[in-house]
This record gives C-alpha cells, sequence and structure tokens, in this order.
C-alpha cells in the first residue's frame, strides 16, 4: 500500500483526538470555522458561553436594540433573527432581518421626561439553545448592539389540569 495514503487515512483519527482549543483561542472565531465577515452596514457580535453541567436546559435569549433618547413611553423595535448556517460546516450564525421602528405608546409624558434608554426589538427567534461548543455569532444593522441573559429551566415539571 501507498505510504502517502496510509497517512491519509490515519489523518482524520489524529485530529479528532486533538482538544478543541488547540483548534483556536477563547475569544477567536475565525479559526473555529470560517464565519462570514460583517456585510457593509452590519456589524458582528460574538458571545463565547461557559461550558455547564446540563446545558440542555438552559436558554441563552437575545436583546438587540440600541441606546437612544426615550421619554416615558413604551419603545421597541420590530425584527426576526434568522438562522443561517455556516456552509460546509453546518454551524449556525443568526442575523436581524427586517428591523423597523423605533415604535412606542402615544401617553402624554411630563415635560423633561427624557432620558437615555436601551430600546429593544420585539420579534421571533430570540430564544436559542445553550450550547457552549460553539460561539453564538449574531450580525446585526450598524448602531445597534447586543444583550443576552440566560435562562434556567426549573428541575420539576407541575401537572396540567385537565378541564
Amino acid at each position: 500500500m501507498n505510504p502517502f495514503l496510509s497517512l491519509l487515512a490515519f489523518l482524520p483519527v489524529f485530529l479528532l483526538g486533538i482538544p478543541q482549543s488547540a483548534y483556536a483561542q477563547e475569544g477567536e472565531i475565525d479559526n473555529k470555522a470560517p464565519y462570514p465577515q460583517a456585510e457593509q452596514g452590519y456589524s458582528r457580535y460574538v458571545i463565547h458561553l461557559q461550558t455547564l453541567k446540563n446545558e440542555e436546559d438552559q436558554k441563552i435569549e437575545l436583546l438587540v436594540g440600541k441606546t437612544m433618547s426615550i421619554d416615558c413611553n413604551r419603545h421597541s423595535f420590530n425584527a426576526d433573527l434568522v438562522e443561517h448556517t455556516v456552509q460546509g460546516w453546518g454551524y449556525p450564525y443568526y442575523r436581524i432581518e427586517k428591523i423597523a421602528g423605533p415604535i412606542s405608546t402615544r401617553m402624554a409624558c411630563p415635560e423633561k421626561a427624557e432620558r437615555e434608554g436601551f430600546v429593544g426589538t420585539n420579534g421571533s427567534g430570540f430564544f436559542l439553545r445553550y450550547n457552549s461548543k460553539l460561539p453564538v455569532v449574531v450580525y446585526v444593522p450598524v448602531g445597534f448592539d447586543v444583550q443576552y441573559r440566560i435562562w434556567k429551566a426549573d428541575k420539576d415539571y407541575r401537572q396540567a389540569t385537565e378541564q
């Protein structure tokens, strides 16, 4: 048998034995998978999640928005977070699409009620599966920020009432 072919057959087994940390340092994503660069008019945000014991009991909620001058009304943007896939890798990344607003309620506010505040988005797709093995990569229009929080499921299930 050709020694070169033997080496090629052994290579995948060898690569599987290398720890993931050897592929990329914490905080870098381009070496782990070829996530696309941000398009013009968009910024790329990356979240590295900590490894947890029961990740299936966790969710990550994204809040995309911007800090702006607001009054006493409730303000928000409408948007959808759409999942895409890194071609050839199968890794997910997310992109804000169809952002509209800001919109607000129309209550009468006292004078000088204006202040700086974070105005978030309402829409679909903002709850994601918790997976510490891959970064959460989000593309948002320039001027918007990405915040997140972790949700944890209660261990106990409750019985629903049949009516």
